[in-house]
């Protein structure tokens, strides 16, 4: 028997969250961000200045304007931009369109087939499922740091969630999306996915696919995209990271530096809020109540609307030689990997302390990697780098 009923811990945690959210709705202003970055730490990825942009892509063998026209749709093997230095996201104006984001799969290959952890580690008992709820609406009242992530992918268009958070080098100015690793780059066997944005407050007011079959993009996009121009993963996901998660899941988290396709005002402060990110929470065993965000896409989800769920975490071993995960009964589906998990922190604000990575296809359960000295090392290089900018 748990010690605690996750329907009381979802009501205090969602509680916790609709307290730090922005009170206005969105604004004709979007983010604004600058890239100058070198690699440090992890996997570190970026695009340039924007007048040097052009060059950045020319020294890869891409012809800018062939890029914006299709070329990016060329998944050579030899094509695929693998390494940190290589990333590449120019903008493509008009690229995600409403009905575009609303295609969007699930990446559902990055889920794990199963539980097959089966004493390799240290593992926790499997979670009974705990139902996913829908979030209250408009989202940008109760959880506006939380948004979709979209990106191409030689199976076409993706979709994930991710979570503002905020940035130590700009306070209440941040443009960080924290995310998971496999919604930018494909693991061991790719390379860096094309074309990511990230969308907060997606479908603000949760409106059914009807009623958006006509939507305007404001509807759909109230704060408009904001197109990844750094990315940052830990070294050991695109190393080990494959279709189902493999060892590489535990270091399955990644950092996301944006700009607006249109406007100046940063991403926190166009939204109304960041969360922080926790870097040394309690042992899983001292955590009473986790919660997962996000977009579920796969069946029975169909991607428009945000769920959360709430649970007691649990550990779950990938390998012995990996850390171990936390665990958490959910029935969210792929679309929602990505998305934050949060705890109250000791000031009764909610705190990032991990994303969703992987889950069975039961949908029983999900798995996010706890983030430790690794994660820390991976943020801090993307916050110094960006440090007042």
């Amino acid at each position: 028997m748990r010690s605690i009923r996750p329907v009381l811990a979802a009501t205090g945690l969602a509680a916790a969250l609709a307290l730090t959210a922005t009170a206005c709705g969105p604004s004709e202003d979007n983010a604004t961000g600058k890239a100058a970055a070198d690699s440090a730490g992890g996997q570190e990825a970026g695009g340039s200045l924007p007048g040097g942009l052009a060059e950045t892509l020319k020294k890869h063998g891409v012809d800018p304007e062939k890029w914006k026209n299709g070329e990016w749709k060329n998944w050579d093997k030899d094509n695929w931009l693998r390494e940190a230095k290589d990333f590449v996201n120019p903008v493509i104006e008009g690229l995600w369109k409403p009905d575009r984001m609303k295609s969007a799969k699930d990446p559902a290959k990055t889920m794990a087939a199963g539980d097959d952890s089966g004493g390799r580690g240290v593992t926790d008992p499997e979670p009974a499922p705990v139902r996913a709820e829908p979030e209250k609406t408009p989202y940008h009242n109760y959880a506006a740091p939380v948004g979709k992530v979209f990106f191409d992918s030689p199976e076409g268009s993706m979709v994930c969630s991710g979570t503002v958070v905020k940035d130590p080098g700009n306070p209440g100015r941040s443009n960080l999306v924290w995310t998971a690793g496999h919604c930018v780059h494909a693991g061991s066997e790719g390379g860096w996915y094309r074309n990511i944005v990230f969308v907060p407050a997606y479908n603000d007011k949760g409106k059914s696919a009807a009623a958006l079959k006509n939507a305007q993009p404001r509807e759909i996009a109230p704060y408009g995209a904001y197109w990844a121009d750094w990315a940052t993963t830990s070294g050991e996901w695109p190393a080990d990271g494959g279709p189902t998660g493999g060892e590489g899941a535990p270091y399955d988290y990644a950092v996301l530096h944006v700009k607006p396709e249109k406007g100046t005002k940063s991403l926190e402060e166009t939204v109304g809020n960041a969360l922080a990110v926790d870097f040394d929470a309690p042992e899983i065993s001292q955590i009473g109540a986790m919660g997962a965000w996000g977009y579920p896409a796969a069946p029975p989800y169909d991607g428009l609307i945000m769920h959360k769920c709430v649970d007691r975490p649990g550990r779950f071993s990938i390998s012995p030689s990996t850390p171990a995960m936390y665990r958490i009964g959910c029935t969210m589906t792929g679309g929602s990997s990505g998305g934050g998990w949060f705890r109250k922190g000791g000031d009764g604000k909610s705190v990032l302390v991990s994303n969703t990575s992987i889950g069975p296809v039961t949908s029983g359960w999900l798995a996010g990697p706890h983030l430790g000295p690794g994660a820390k090392d991976v943020f801090t290089t993307m916050s110094e780098k960006f440090a007042g900018h």
